[in-house]
């Protein structure tokens, strides 16, 4: 170990309090993959408790969504004025509040309001969790540090799959809501004890105590000096400037980055992962499979995208955000049209069931392994610091906007498309998505948040005019 990376007063080594200081802050993606999920396993029995239609489920599905994008967008004034860690702290309180009252909810109405009241929260912690964890973490590791947030999302969707398949025989909906308070305590209670950004630190002018959090999560003094110096600098041509926040992003010269990142966070939910993931069920239904078995398929579906966030957290600093995402969009691709010619021209006759499976699985492992993993990184990353506060707010805004438009209709673009013409509509948006990211998103893996600024103040921000950086060896 290097000779100053003891000045922790914990006694914890660096690496190991960073992994610590992530795992917990990403404790808010389990609940946000839970408190999404769930919804799958638990809508049928709210549907026959309730008596309600398939537009009547599309709204209690999709207000935790709508949500999502208010949460986003508000979260952006507490985590500029408050900081990062404090905002968790109330996104977590939020969490606990709302998850009881969906789970004490007396009629829909009462039901979609309290969902709508957790998507606040969970639109807030993907707003602030990722880039809290990236302004802390070391450029080399950052990555797989942000994506303890992705995997997280995993085991709390895996989560939400194994509560509904034992809640068809054992609970009922309301205990599969409430249970999720549990976790939300824990995340509260754990966040009182962990340091805060020292990117916000500098920016509020406090230095030393930026330099102290750093000194529990860098190696050596010297890389703590070095990255004060940058922060300090950065935050000076901050000052300089006539704008900053909302106004500023509409100089000429962030344009790239909030067409970049803003994209990205659009096609990581026009791709189609979480419409997916809220009606497995369903379509497995349709096409032949019993309430029990399509429980347990989506279940499958589960463990194959926390499966392959976890692959993507091992590699996406060594293969890159973008190369990650232009490998794998392909296999989903190929995945949705095997899959609507399946259901479509019913080409596999007795066996189209397991098909449909396999095809479900095919693209959850190219989707969740590419760019579920890059969605949330780049936005914890491609923003300066000037306007972070507010474009990560309207890359969760955008994040969930997309989902919202895509769940809240996907009942209703499969009746009147079939189940087969959804699936090759979804595949085409996958094609944009892969275009859009090859023309535009540019890499940056291994980079420091300070040189992907000054890579848009020169104006070599867009792949074709960047110099490729190196991937990091360990």
């Amino acid at each position: 170990m290097a000779p100053n990376a003891a000045i922790i007063t914990n006694q914890l080594a660096p690496g190991t309090y960073m992994t610590m200081v992530a795992t917990v802050a990403a404790t808010a993606g389990g609940l946000y993959g839970y408190d999404t999920g769930i919804i799958s396993g638990a809508l049928p029995q709210i549907a026959q408790e309730f008596d309600l239609g398939y537009r009547a489920q599309e709204l209690v599905t999709a207000a935790i969504l709508a949500g999502a994008v208010f949460g986003a967008l508000s979260s952006t004034y507490l985590s500029a004025k408050l900081g990062r860690r404090v905002t968790i702290m109330i996104v977590a309180g939020v969490y606990s509040v709302a998850v009881l009252a969906a789970a004490l909810a007396p009629g829909p109405w009462f039901l979609a309001g309290a969902r709508f009241c957790l998507g606040i929260a969970v639109g807030g912690s993907t707003q602030i969790v990722p880039a809290y964890i990236a302004e802390l973490a070391p450029p080399e590791k950052r990555g797989s540090l942000v994506t303890y947030f992705n995997v997280s999302i995993g085991i709390g969707i895996l989560l939400a799959a194994v509560v509904g398949v034992a809640g068809h025989n054992l609970f009922t909906w309301r205990w599969m809501f409430g249970v999720a308070v549990v976790p939300s305590i824990l995340l509260l209670l754990g966040m009182i004890k962990l340091p805060g950004s020292p990117r916000w630190l500098v920016e509020h002018y406090r230095p030393k105590a930026a330099a102290k959090v750093l000194q529990k999560v860098r190696e050596t003094s010297a890389e703590v000096r070095a990255e004060i110096s940058d922060m300090q600098e950065m935050v000076g041509r901050i000052n300089e400037q006539p704008e900053t926040g909302w106004r500023a992003m509409r100089q000429p010269w962030l344009r790239p980055a909030l067409i970049a990142g803003l994209g990205v966070a659009a096609f990581t939910q026009l791709s189609g992962i979480e419409m997916m993931i809220y009606y497995t069920p369903t379509f497995l239904k349709d096409a032949g499979f019993g309430p029990v078995a399509a429980l347990w398929s989506a279940l499958g579906v589960a463990i194959t995208y926390l499966v392959m966030t976890f692959v993507g957290k091992l590699i996406v600093d060594r293969v890159g955000r973008r190369r990650l995402s232009l490998l794998m969009i392909p296999g989903a691709i190929a995945a949705l049209l095997v899959l609507g010619a399946v259901l479509h021209f019913d080409l596999a006759g007795s066996l189209q069931p397991w098909w449909v499976v396999g095809c479900l699985i095919v693209f959850m492992v190219f989707n969740s392994g590419g760019i579920q993993v890059v969605g949330w990184l780049t936005g914890s990353e491609i923003y300066p610091l000037s306007i972070r506060d507010q474009a990560l707010g309207a890359h969760a805004a955008m994040l969930w906007g997309s989902n919202l438009l895509l769940t809240g209709t996907a009942l209703s673009v499969t009746k009147a498309l079939g189940v087969g013409g959804a699936m090759w509509l979804y595949a085409g948006l996958n094609a944009l998505g892969w275009l859009f990211i090859f023309r535009l998103v540019p890499e940056t893996a291994g980079r420091s948040l300070e040189d992907i600024e000054r890579s848009l103040k020169d104006g070599v921000f867009l792949p074709n005019r960047q110099v490729r950086p190196q991937p990091f060896q360990a």
